[in-house]
């Protein structure tokens, strides 16, 4: 049955590989016996995962996502604790465990994937309720749809979010997967504002490309765009402006070059790249969703690299918010 589990204190000292005269992250993040703790502890930032793939699978792509967070939990368990980001500012909640769907065609998946939507907004709403920042680790993009959901109904309102990603997920609601995350958001009312940084060309359908030049509620920039120009030190700020001083971000890591995911790209943003966007972000953001990346594909293919590029962003995210 699917539900979401508490991560333990045991399970949490059990990835934490200790060194005399050091400190890891892994020794300082809070944990919970029950969600009713959820509004005392005093951390503002809760990370949680949601390990699946169905929406990647439900939109023609190729399973992996799921294994992710797993590596990137113990990857970033071992980080330095020191006085740059202690760990104390982190409650790790847990994970979802999501079971399979109950048949092999493609509208089983999109039924499973309807079903995550109502497995995952409730938790969620209820660390928004709570004053919290939550820090979701995918899984595929599918999930941002509930998310976004979560923070509109949190806030009795429609939301902004800002999307870093070479696809601007907006395909048509047949049936939900992770290509249509924010087509829902906005039919749904839940998405006031979204905007798409670095969307590329050549991957985006024609359908796509005209909702986003004739809808008033779209804001993109093109990477085709950013790689022309040299000077792109206000390009982020000057983007990222117009929108609610609390808006969600989204980072699909196959925005990033060379990181494995089911559609990965040699053409994209560098880590440091995405680093520097994190980092140079000047507004209170309501929270990270980090989604689509991979450590191992289906059809064999491997990244050892993953698991620390999504560690980078999120200690980036923590320290970047922490000092806004």
């Amino acid at each position: 049955m699917d539900g979401f589990k508490l991560f333990t204190q045991t399970q949490l000292s059990a990835l934490t590989i200790t060194r005399e005269g050091e400190v890891k992250l892994g020794q300082k993040i809070q944990t919970l016996s029950s969600l009713e703790e959820l509004s005392r502890s005093k951390a503002l930032f809760v990370l949680l995962g949601i390990p699946e793939d169905y929406g990647v699978l439900a939109n023609h792509g190729i399973a992996g996502t799921a294994n992710t967070w797993n590596v990137v939990l113990k990857s970033l368990l071992n980080v330095q604790s020191n006085m740059f980001l202690t760990g104390a500012e982190l409650l790790l909640l847990g994970q979802f465990e999501i079971s399979a769907p109950k048949g092999n065609h493609i509208t089983d998946l999109y039924q499973k994937v309807e079903e995550i939507d109502e497995l995952v907004y409730p938790l969620i709403q209820q660390i928004f309720a709570a004053g919290k920042v939550p820090i979701v680790i995918g899984g595929g993009q599918n999930n941002a749809y509930p998310i976004i959901k979560a923070l509109s109904m949190a806030r009795g309102r429609p939301i902004d979010v800002i999307n870093i990603d070479a696809h601007a997920d907006l395909r048509g609601d047949a049936g939900r997967h992770s290509g249509n995350a924010f087509s829902y958001a906005l039919r749904d009312g839940y998405l006031k504002n979204y905007g798409i940084f670095g969307l590329h060309e050549n991957y985006n359908n024609m359908s796509v490309l005209q909702q986003i030049e004739t809808s008033p509620q779209i804001s993109c920039l093109y990477f085709d765009e950013l790689i022309k120009t040299k000077d792109r030190t206000n390009i982020w700020p000057d983007f990222n402006k117009p929108f609610d001083y609390n808006m969600g971000m989204e980072i699909d890591l196959d925005a990033i070059e060379n990181v494995l995911s089911s559609a990965s790209t040699p053409s994209g943003f560098t880590l440091n790249d995405m680093r520097r966007l994190v980092l140079n972000t000047k507004k209170k953001l309501s929270y990270l969703h980090l989604s689509e990346g991979a450590v191992e594909l289906s059809d064999g293919r491997t990244d050892h690299h993953a698991a620390k590029t999504i560690v980078y962003l999120v200690t980036d995210f923590i320290k970047a918010q922490l000092n806004t």
